[in-house]
């Protein structure tokens, strides 16, 4: 596991801010899957089972929510965390899963009422 403030020092190595970035794609990713499996759920009739997934998914967007906010916390808007393609990437990711996310979450609502 990283230390964030250790990675927020300029003197930190890159290969700790992409071990950060990395944990962004991963938790995102894994929070974008968990909620198309949800949706999956909620087509086969299974709301109990697609909630229980959204919420774990939830889980998941949180935990890359609080590694995106202390990076912006510890920026500062002064540059302090290095800008690479990759940390865009995740940047993106994070916010394609969080948008993924609520669309899903009206769509598994609209299933159960149509049921």
């Amino acid at each position: 596991m990283f230390d964030l403030d250790t990675v927020l020092e300029s003197t930190t190595p890159a290969d700790e801010l992409e071990e950060v970035v990395m944990g962004l794609i991963i938790n995102s990713g894994h929070a974008r899957s968990l909620a198309y499996t949800a949706l999956k759920q909620a087509k086969q009739g299974d709301f109990d089972g697609a909630k229980a997934l959204m919420e774990q998914s939830r889980l998941a967007l949180n935990e890359a929510h609080l590694v995106q906010t202390k990076l912006i916390e510890g920026d500062q808007g002064e540059g302090r965390v290095k800008m690479s393609l990759v940390l865009v990437h995740a940047q993106d990711h994070l916010m394609t899963s969080m948008l993924a996310r609520e669309l899903i979450t009206e769509l598994i609502e609209l299933h159960e009422k149509l049921k």
